[in-house]
């Protein structure tokens, strides 16, 4: 199994992804939605995280997520989750589970403090092995983290998987939204359908008075996508819990189910389950059951 893991994680003998075949759909997942930003720093993993929690929990579908994210793999620390997955006979990679969610990341293969010097090529041939050589089973959903910006894992992705569609993360502030275009325009070439915008850190309470302050800017999000003719399909505010919550490895939809930051995690997951029924309708596919 060790040598396993070696071969995956080695430098030498890549192959390029443009020689995978385009649109491959995974046995068993009838969806897979990219979690993407235009740039780091905005919260895309921890809403891919607690996204795919409440899908599971609160919607009760078996719901898979893969940290496509090479450089920076987050989520094993969010999902707590730190153990090498086995390997099968047929020389499949087996998720780990936590919260009710499979679980596949880069950063579960390698030491933590590892860093990844690999050109595109090798991030693809990387990519390819994550989403070929892992046996996901069956799942509604496989939630999929990816890396900021719209390079050569982007890319790759759209070329393996066949997206159902994309959410795009930002911050209301305009160097965000400036990336979080650029991110559409990306997704659109590929031909993904984007579900919507989610506003992340939208504003933060005041613990004290309760009054609320747009520190990032007020309403960016929503006049963004309007203005590209797409849905503002989540807004998440800025909350300490939320930081201790990635941090600690206990997403809050699970430490606080009850509060306002998980409900609105319930109603993104809602909203991205409606748009997904929706696309299937226009372009028949697997339906989820609920």
């Amino acid at each position: 199994m060790e040598g396993f893991f070696r071969s995956f994680t080695r430098l030498g003998g890549v192959r390029g992804y443009s020689s995978v075949k385009k649109d491959l759909q995974i046995e068993g997942v009838k969806h897979a939605i990219a979690v993407a930003s235009g740039k780091g720093g905005v919260g895309k993993s921890t809403t891919a995280v607690n996204l795919a929690v409440a899908l599971a929990n609160k919607f009760h579908l078996k719901v898979g997520l893969l940290d496509a994210d090479v450089y920076g793999p987050n989520v094993p620390i969010m999902m707590k989750i730190n153990s090498k997955p086995e390997v099968t006979e047929d020389r499949k990679m087996v998720p780990l589970e936590n919260y009710g969610i499979k679980c596949m990341s880069m950063g579960l293969l390698v030491d933590t403090d590892a860093a990844f010097v690999w050109r595109g090529p090798m991030v693809g041939n990387a990519l390819g092995k994550m989403v070929r050589d892992v046996n996901w089973g069956n799942l509604d959903i496989l939630v999929i983290d990816m890396p900021p910006g719209t390079g050569d894992a982007q890319i790759a992705i759209s070329q393996l998987l066949r997206l159902s569609g994309a959410l795009i993360v930002s911050t209301p502030q305009d160097v965000a939204l400036m990336d979080a275009r650029r991110g559409v325009k990306m997704f659109s070439k590929v031909q993904v359908p984007i579900l919507g915008f989610v506003e992340n850190m939208s504003y933060f309470k005041c613990p004290h008075c309760g009054e609320p302050s747009f520190i990032f800017g007020k309403e960016g999000t929503r006049k963004t996508a309007a203005e590209l003719g797409l849905d503002l399909v989540g807004e998440i505010p800025l909350e300490i819990e939320i930081r201790k919550g990635g941090d600690e490895g206990v997403p809050i939809v699970i430490s606080a189910p009850d509060s306002v930051v998980s409900r609105a995690y319930g109603d993104l997951a809602q909203k991205v389950i409606d748009r997904l029924e929706e696309l299937s309708k226009e372009q028949p596919r697997p339906e989820i059951l609920l």
